[in-house]
């Protein structure tokens, strides 16, 4: 059975308009000739996508202008596809070139043709979009993460596998630990990298969210908020009064009973000093007469 042949693999020397340069053979996709380490001109709709793509985000102006000047000078650098089964390919990295090109009515993409494990599909989108610098702080968040737990790497390792400063892989895990809202709003640029690193430190979520919507309805500033921490820090590392000493029954019945003594000696009177719960209380001065009355008064009005 003779099978359908497409020119698929002619190159970036046809892409470029390069002459005097042998095109690459052409494959037969239908029998998925495509040898692996060339690289072929592929139809759009064998590619399927990344499942392991790092990057959720994507600017829907940015891709339009990435359509618009496909459209006109065609996809320069090919994509990066392992083969798959019954003339499939999934892609590795080139997501945006992809989604651009579908927009712009192309039907084939250059693309650079490997065979990859899953893992080392998922190490290469990764390291290639982390490279790259086009994803936001919570994508490489998530990006380490799976690196980390797909092949049991400490910080450390991770750091020398890509050539990271640890603590610059340790702050970017710790945003996984924000609230989500403030974990979105880092995702669609409402705060920066920044805002979120204080917000970090602080330990109660709800003064966190607090916070959050402060920087975005006054526009608060990063040194803003590291003061706000900062601030807060203190408030709790103030040490603790020592909590006054409860006094027991018996104390207390002498306290009273030493006041009542000097109270009667003083007014020359029986006097008694009854306390109730909750700090309350009664002081009572006994007199004799009217005339015992007015020298109390007299004694108390002095």
């Amino acid at each position: 059975m003779n099978a359908k042949k497409r020119a698929l693999g002619k190159g970036l020397s046809a892409l470029l308009d390069q002459s005097g340069v042998e095109p690459q053979p052409v494959y037969d996709i239908e029998r998925d000739l495509f040898p692996v380490g060339t690289i072929g001109k592929v139809l759009l709709e064998s590619i399927e996508s990344n499942p392991f793509q790092p990057r959720t985000d994507f600017d829907e102006e940015a891709l339009k202008d990435l359509a618009a000047s496909i459209k006109e000078q065609g996809v320069i650098q090919p994509v990066t596809v392992r083969k798959g089964e019954d003339g499939k390919f999934q892609l590795i990295s080139g997501e945006r070139r992809c989604m651009a090109s579908r927009m712009a009515g192309i039907t084939e993409i250059p693309a650079y043709i490997i065979a990859a494990t899953d893992n080392a599909m998922l190490e290469m989108a990764i390291v290639e979009n982390i490279q790259r610098e086009n994803l936001n702080p919570i994508e490489i968040s998530l990006a380490y993460k799976q690196l980390i737990d797909n092949y049991q790497l400490t910080q450390e390792m991770l750091s020398e596998r890509l050539g990271k400063s640890r603590s610059s892989i340790a702050n970017y895990l710790r945003l996984l630990n924000l609230p989500g809202e403030i974990q979105i709003g880092l995702r669609q640029d409402l705060i920066s990298m920044g805002h979120a690193r204080a917000l970090v430190s602080v330990d109660d979520v709800q003064t966190q969210l607090e916070i959050f919507q402060d920087i975005i309805a006054q526009g608060l500033s990063v040194r803003d908020v590291e003061e706000i921490v900062k601030s807060l820090t203190e408030i709790q590392e103030e040490p603790e009064k020592p909590a006054a000493k409860k006094e027991t029954p018996a104390e207390n019945k002498e306290k009273y009973q030493l006041l009542q003594n000097q109270l009667s000696e003083l007014y020359g009177s029986k006097v008694q000093v009854k306390n109730r719960t909750g700090g309350k209380g009664a002081i009572v001065i006994n007199f004799s007469s009217e005339e015992d009355l007015e020298r109390i008064l007299h004694l108390i009005k002095k």
